[in-house]
């Protein structure tokens, strides 16, 4: 009879993990864990105590930070693994699993489904003859060494990929290997997985290839099956139930998606809201329970796309984007610098961006060319950003697949303010309260049109008080609105006392707020 290790890859919701972990193991299946090392350790700590003493549950022996479209997160997935094949040798299967994941089907359904189909369930499709990249690199993925994060290091990234070009460093694909791509969400057999391990310790050379590839986790183990077990056991497609919008973004679900989830012909789906509190209860439930009976009509992605196409009214199958009362989600955190002297800020999110992994966009709502990814349109102008606020902050909190993200903002945004804090996600307020030399006002004043290299200096004389009264207004009319989680930082500070207020910021411990303080010439203009 099957036996399911899953492969747990998380960062966040440690008491989600502990429930998760619990209904899994309750009938007598195994879960191994592997938690970001960039995480919050108080949350790692939490689940470690709770779980410890269940002999069903397993923790990578060695935990590392790990970065979307990186190494990282296939070799976390290879730390869980061997965690797994170690600690359950009765495994039968091993099954990759997200946070955001819940079984839509019984253990019951689910060990027989996978006695009665003796195979590998992973898609893995031609790299080069097939469409699943739909946009942006493809060959380059391979061909060309990729040290840096894209999202983290953006300009460097592609600043790599241009130099590497331009000198022709391209690299040979090893020789034997057919690269494959698909899903990261898998379900392998015992002897695949071990015949993975067993093959990396006399292939080096293929972790060191796909160590330096972009987004592995969508090539390593999709390829590696392929090359290792006959197609006649592999079923190419994944048993994870996952769909994608017009947008490119995951489709989530929600209260009212229980019955159409058990209709579909998969034993998990993804991703899971954290609002709908009644679905997670339901599908946790769901697990142990016996005998029951599933009619299975796999009509999910047919639906989903026509009712998209159609437009409606109501909150079934998850409200659009144009909708009223749209919300950024109730577990979320936004954390807004708010700060007139933009480089400054952009100076704080760049150091942020580098100690920590959140998220950090400069500022999307002030400036046309601020670096977003493609949303459909809807990031196109400044214009559709501000009618679509909440709607596209929903779409980058999914994008970078993110419960927390810093955003920079003007002091004069004071309605964009006041919208996001009315929201029911937690929004926090970074104030940086900067210096303004007349030297500094001047050049605001040119930058701005209200001067120009030949405004007269007895002109300027009276310009800038009323600049920097306007200034000084701004900020007045952000405290006077007294938000609830306001904080801020001055340039006459010491970095010891901005670092409190950065750390309650940010949630993050004193010594990695005083380093973020510490920032070399943050404030200078």
């Amino acid at each position: 009879m099957a036996n399911i290790a899953f492969i747990l890859l998380c960062h966040k919701d440690p008491d989600a993990i502990i429930r998760q972990a619990l209904s899994l193991t309750a009938v007598g299946d195994y879960i191994s864990i592997h938690f970001d090392a960039r995480a919050d350790p108080v949350a790692y700590k939490t689940i470690h105590t709770a779980l410890s003493d269940n002999p069903n549950v397993a923790f990578a022996k060695k935990r590392i930070k790990c970065g979307w479209g990186e190494w990282s997160l296939v070799q976390a997935t290879l730390y869980a693994v061997e965690a797994a094949v170690d600690a359950f040798p009765r495994a039968t299967h091993f099954y990759m699993l997200s946070g955001d994941c819940q079984a839509i089907k019984t253990a019951e359904y689910a060990h027989d489904y996978l006695d009665r189909v003796d195979a590998d369930f992973i898609e893995s499709f031609d790299f080069f003859a097939s469409d699943w990249i739909k946009t942006g690199m493809k060959e380059e993925r391979l061909i060309y060494r990729h040290f840096l994060n894209e999202r983290n290091n953006k300009w460097l990234f592609y600043k790599s990929l241009e130099l590497q070009k331009k000198f022709r460093l391209t690299r040979p694909i090893p020789a034997d290997l057919e690269i494959q791509i698909g899903s990261q969400w898998w379900c392998l057999r015992r002897r695949t997985v071990e015949a993975i391990l067993d093959f990396l310790k006399t292939r080096p050379d293929v972790k060191r290839f796909f160590s330096t590839t972009w987004i592995p986790d969508e090539t390593f183990f999709q390829t590696l099956v392929r090359h290792l077990v006959p197609e006649t056991e592999i079923e190419c497609r994944t048993l994870t139930f996952l769909m994608f919008s017009d947008y490119g973004m995951p489709v989530t679900f929600y209260n009212d998606h229980f019955d159409l989830l058990l209709s579909q012909d998969f034993l998990f789906a993804r991703k899971i809201s954290p609002e709908a509190a009644d679905l997670k209860e339901r599908l946790g439930n769901l697990y142990s329970a016996r005998d029951m009976q599933f009619e299975i009509s796999n009509e999910g992605r047919s639906l989903y796309k026509f009712l998209t196409g159609k437009g409606r009214v109501g909150r079934r199958f998850a409200p659009r984007f144009w909708e009223k009362e749209s919300t950024l989600g109730r577990e979320r955190e936004l954390l807004i610098v708010v700060c007139k002297k933009w480089h400054v800020a952009k100076r704080l999110v760049a150091r942020i961006r580098q100690l920590t992994n959140i998220p950090c966009i400069e500022y999307l709502f002030n400036e046309e060319d601020t670096d977003l990814p493609d949303m459909g349109g809807i990031q196109s102008t400044l214009g559709k950003r501000h009618r679509h606020r909440r709607s596209l902050m929903r779409m980058l909190f999914d994008y970078y697949d993110a419960d927390r993200m810093v955003v920079c903002m003007d002091p004069g945004n004071l309605d964009l303010l006041e919208d996001f804090c009315r929201d029911r996600a937690t929004t926090r307020l970074l104030e940086i309260d900067c210096q303004f030399s007349d030297d500094y006002l001047t050049g605001h004043a040119m930058r701005v049109g209200l001067a120009g290299d030949s405004t007269p200096p007895a002109t300027l004389e009276r310009l800038l008080p009323t600049i920097r009264h306007d200034i000084v207004h701004e900020s007045d009319r952000i405290r006077d609105a007294e938000f609830e989680n306001h904080l801020r930082i001055r340039q006459d500070n010491a970095p010891e006392a901005n670092a409190v207020a950065l750390g309650a910021f940010l949630s993050v411990p004193s010594d990695q707020a005083l380093e973020i303080a510490r920032a070399d010439h943050l404030f200078s203009d």
